[in-house]
């Protein structure tokens, strides 16, 4: 696709498609850099059925409607509303982005790529979506969606996460993306991703950009993207309690700059659970690691040492909304240990 001529076709051919396929997201009937950045920071690691099914982008913007009003949030309010969607620091960092923009610039985010930038968690990829469809402005995107069209496209037979192919990548975005209609032109390049370039069963026959695909004319399809051979996850134990008393439930507050704010059940050592009832057992994974999580039925003595632990606090435990925030693990935790406890009983 070397030729200008041809770049001017494809774009056509996408955008036209977009024109009469694109799925109508909240986010795409504003312009307001605000609402752009909220979507596009819950929507890193988390499905848009996610976002939106179960509301989470609408509760946000609810309480959240402006730059101002997050700007002045209490942190434990910001990370209650998030709870479930996980990597709690999109959260942290949007805030710390809302105060930047709230106190630099008067709520009014600056059109200019270097500002975009230097926002906190805000990479290459976000600010683009921000310049792109905020302020309609041609700055590539690329994302996980956008990189498996752009491989077949060019059949890119390498793994797709080294640093040769994403310098690849977003050279090559740079070169498609349309000077006078960025905006529709990377909704559409990502909604083609997302609907019809997908990973698994591809929907090449109904692709509206097939004849530019030299995967597409190689047979090479089923074999792109690839991806670099990950190592296995590393495996975890954690055991933890479930402490009920009174109508109250025992938590602990999360360790370390990740989870920072969030709440946990408190945990138990090896010696401390060989006697007690298993309540539930599931595993979860988190970034490189695989973790079993075993919840236990604590004895009285057990009790009075847990809640000895430094910062451990009683809430009361009827609805999950009057509790804080949780990792999504011990949300499940609870309601699991809730219901088998109950058995139990």
């Amino acid at each position: 696709m070397a030729s200008h001529r041809k770049k001017i076709v494809f774009r056509d051919a996408l955008t036209g498609w977009f024109r009469a396929e694109g799925r109508d997201y909240p986010w795409r009937k504003t312009r307001d850099p605000y609402a752009i950045l909220v979507s596009e920071s819950m929507l890193q690691q988390t499905r848009i059925a996610t976002v939106l099914q179960r509301g989470y982008y609408s509760r946000w913007m609810e309480t959240f409607p402006d730059w101002g009003t997050l700007a002045r949030a209490d942190e434990a309010q910001v990370l209650k509303l998030w709870e479930g969607l996980g990597y709690y620091n999109r959260a942290r960092n949007l805030q710390k982005a809302a105060q930047i923009v709230h106190e630099r610039f008067a709520d009014n985010l600056p059109d200019d790529l270097e500002t975009v930038l230097s926002l906190p968690g805000v990479g290459r990829y976000t600010a683009g979506a921000i310049m792109s469809f905020a302020f309609d402005q041609p700055i590539p995107i690329v994302d996980g969606n956008v990189v498996r069209v752009l491989s077949r496209l060019s059949a890119w037979r390498d793994p797709v996460d080294t640093p040769p192919a994403i310098r690849h990548f977003w050279e090559l975005a740079e070169t498609l993306t349309c000077l006078t209609e960025p905006r529709l032109y990377n909704s559409a390049i990502m909604e083609l991703g997302q609907r019809v370039c997908t990973l698994a069963s591809p929907d090449c026959p109904n692709c509206p950009v097939k004849k530019w695909c030299d995967a597409q004319k190689q047979g090479l399809i089923p074999e792109i993207p690839r991806k670099k051979i990950a190592p296995p996850p590393t495996r975890i134990d954690e055991k933890v309690a479930f402490v009920l008393k009174n109508g109250k439930i025992l938590l602990c507050p999360e360790n370390g700059n990740r989870r920072k704010g969030l709440w946990r059940m408190p945990s138990i050592s090896e010696a401390e659970s060989a006697d007690l009832p298993e309540l539930c057992c599931f595993e979860y994974s988190i970034t490189r690691y695989r973790v079993t999580l075993t919840v236990f039925q604590p004895s009285a003595g057990c009790i009075v040492d847990l809640a000895a632990n430094s910062g451990a606090k009683w809430f009361p435990f009827g609805a999950y909304a009057d509790l804080p925030a949780l990792g999504s693990p011990y949300r499940k935790a609870l309601e699991i240990a809730s219901n088998q406890k109950e058995d139990i009983r």
